[in-house]
């Protein structure tokens, strides 16, 4: 009798159906929702606070914001910058490039975890004394290669 209820409950479980989230699920996208507040300051017209950016908007700001940060330039964080400005009072040459996509693969990878590198491209504006940066990743959750590009100019 009770070999008989035991097989009985095996089969009921076996015979169950398998429930399966990403054959129930339509969205398209594999990620949570990155948030970030403007760092233009804009006002929120229905609540008054400042506007936010989502997702590939927010990683790019972030990104950029990377490459634009010294080291100890930030209170509590003296880690976190990319020190590419130093580079630029150097005259621009092969050697020069590969130093600064070291910097900026080196930044990237260790301090934005939410994106995958693909490609630096750096172009020598000598009309404008300025860089052109083009940074290629891709986001997690979101298909195709995204693009930052920046200039990168001396400030002095």
């Amino acid at each position: 009798m009770f070999l008989q209820t035991v097989s009985q409950s095996v089969i009921n479980i076996s015979t169950m159906s398998i429930y399966d989230a990403s054959k129930t699920n339509t969205s398209k996208r594999q990620s949570r929702k990155f948030r970030d507040i403007d760092l233009d300051f804009s006002r929120n017209a229905v609540t008054n606070d400042v506007n936010v950016v989502e997702d590939v908007t927010a990683i790019k700001r972030s990104v950029r914001n990377l490459l634009q940060t010294n080291y100890y330039e930030r209170p509590f964080h003296p880690e976190l910058g990319c020190g590419i400005r130093e580079l630029l009072f150097e005259n621009f040459t092969p050697i020069t490039a590969l130093f600064l996509r070291n910097k900026i693969a080196e930044v990237i990878n260790n301090h934005e975890p939410r994106v995958e590198l693909y490609d630096i491209k750096l172009d020598d504006d000598q009309d404008g004394n300025r860089l052109v940066c083009d940074i290629y990743f891709y986001v997690q959750g979101f298909p195709g290669p995204q693009v930052v590009s920046t200039y990168l100019k001396r400030l002095r």
